[in-house]
Parts: structure tokens; C-alpha cells; sequence
């Protein structure tokens, strides 16, 4: 871009840690334009994504493959080019780099042979899409959930002890499933969907587990969305009344199970969270 002002200056030898647009391309800093073009070499994700915004702001730099496939085998590599004294800047397809991105045996590696790190702070889809859902002050970043259903539940159960805002990335067909998941281990909280954030077609879904699959059912589920769910707070407090005295009312009446599994689904909590409730009451 011609209206782009490059500052002339000298660059300290290390490595550059550069957050890139995570989908407007207009969405970077000056620094962050200044360091790329000023580097000797460009480590990147894939190259023909990083090409198309080194080619709208006219850097022509060097680019490394650098991905979660080839990552252990480039270490030595890259080490090599530090050795030439030489600039290099690490991206990733989109926001910053390292969040649920490869780099982390790289940064090992080079803090191992007393290479300078500099990061280049800027676009994050976890902050963007935790400052549009606007609940807690504070928030826990998981990144994406495991494959399998077993080790996610163990994950849910990290999720239902605490007390901030949760947030996940997830590949956008997983979505109504993993909604599914989340509404029985954690009851009905409520969930922000980030959508393509800061592209054409963005795209921000607000409402609760218990009613968000309603919303969804016309969303064209391709690429990754960011999710933010409500902490336990969030939740209202008259149900929690609510659920408490029938908790007393009705322990001595039923077994702890059945009463777990009828309260959960007479005011849309997780049947563990309801169970736990019984058995403090249980112990008083």
C-alpha cells in the first residue's frame, strides 16, 4: 500500500513474534508492517496465506514453511539462520502467534541459546470475541477441545469448577454437537458465537445452550468459530434459590440420583453440578 509510512530503523537481532489480521486485512499495526518488511526471513503457517497479505501491503520477504507437521524437524533449521545474524519474524494464518498455534518448541529452543524474543502484539480472536460477549471481568482460555469424548469430559469438568468465562476455539462443523455436550455437562449457561470476526460475512450469535441451536439452524457452518461461555455467575441467582430449598424440601423423598436427574432438567443445569449441590446439602 503506497499510503503506508515505513520507519526507518534499525531492528534488533531475534526473533519477532507478529500478530497478523484474523481476517480484515486492514487490522494490523504500523510496527507490525515495519518489522515483517524490515525481516530476513518470514516463518509462516502456509505461505500461500501469508503471501496474500505480504502482497497487499508490498513486503517482499523470505518466507519459511513453519507448521504443526514439520515443526520438530525445522527447529534445527531455523537455529541455523539465527547463527547468520539475521531478522527473523514468526506469523501465523491469522491473529497472534502461539495461541493454539505451533511455535512453542521453537521459543524453547531459542531461549535455550540466549536468543532475544520481541513480541509484536495485535489481533486476537479470543480477545475480540470476549470483549462481544460481555460477561465476566475475567476469562479462562482453553483453545480447542479434545478429539475425544472421554478426555472432553474430563475438560467439562475443569470447566464446571470454574468460577470466569470460558472460551474455546472449534472447528465450525463440530458446533451443534459440541453445544449438545456442553448443555448436559454444564448446564445452561450463556454462549457467544464468533463468526468469521472482522471479515464480510462476520457473523455474532448471542443467547444460551438452551436456546442457541434455534439460532444457528440458518449459519453456514465451514472454517473455525470462537466461543465464549458465561461462568457460573452468570447464572441466575433466584434459581439457585430456587433449587436449594427444593433440594431440602425433597432429599429425604428421593433417592440422591433421581433428584439430581429431576432437578437438572426442571431448571437446565448439569446434572453433575446438581448433584454436587445435594451432597454439600447432604453434609450440613
Amino acid at each position: 500500500m503506497e499510503n503506508i509510512k515505513f520507519i526507518d530503523q534499525n531492528l534488533e537481532k531475534g526473533l519477532y513474534l507478529v500478530s497478523t489480521p484474523i481476517g480484515n486485512l486492514a487490522d494490523i499495526t504500523i510496527r507490525a508492517l515495519n518489522i515483517l518488511k524490515k525481516s530476513d526471513i518470514i516463518l509462516c503457517e502456509d505461505k500461500r496465506v501469508s503471501k496474500k497479505l505480504l502482497d497487499y501491503y508490498d513486503i517482499k520477504v523470505q518466507l519459511f514453511s513453519y507448521h504443526k507437521f514439520n515443526e520438530k524437524e525445522s527447529v534445527e533449521k531455523i537455529l541455523e539462520i539465527f547463527k547468520k545474524n539475521k531478522i527473523v519474524s514468526l506469523i501465523s494464518d491469522a491473529g497472534t502467534p502461539l495461541i493454539s498455534d505451533p511455535g512453542k518448541i521453537l521459543i524453547n529452543e531459542i531461549e535455550k541459546n540466549n536468543i532475544k524474543i520481541i513480541s509484536i502484539p495485535g489481533p486476537s480472536a479470543v480477545t475480540a470475541a470476549f470483549s462481544l460477549a460481555g460477561y465476566s471481568d475475567d476469562y479462562y482460555f482453553y483453545g480447542f477441545l479434545p478429539k475425544k469424548l472421554g478426555e472432553r469430559k474430563k475438560v467439562y469438568e475443569q470447566f464446571s469448577n470454574l468460577e470466569s468465562s470460558i472460551i474455546i476455539f472449534l472447528p465450525a462443523r463440530d458446533l451443534v454437537s459440541i453445544i449438545k455436550e456442553m448443555k448436559e455437562f454444564l448446564g445452561d449457561r450463556q454462549i457467544t458465537i464468533a463468526k468469521e470476526i472482522t471479515k464480510i460475512h462476520e457473523n455474532i450469535i448471542k443467547g444460551n445452550l438452551d436456546n442457541i441451536l434455534d439460532k444457528i439452524k440458518t449459519v453456514v457452518l465451514k472454517g473455525e468459530v470462537t466461543i465464549v461461555l458465561s461462568s457460573e455467575a452468570n447464572k441466575n441467582k433466584d434459581q439457585n434459590i430456587d433449587i436449594n430449598k427444593e433440594i431440602l424440601d425433597l432429599s429425604k423423598k428421593m433417592k440422591t440420583a433421581d433428584l439430581a436427574k429431576y432437578l437438572a432438567k426442571k431448571f437446565k443445569f448439569s446434572k453433575k453440578e446438581i448433584y454436587q449441590k445435594i451432597l454439600i446439602f447432604n453434609k450440613k
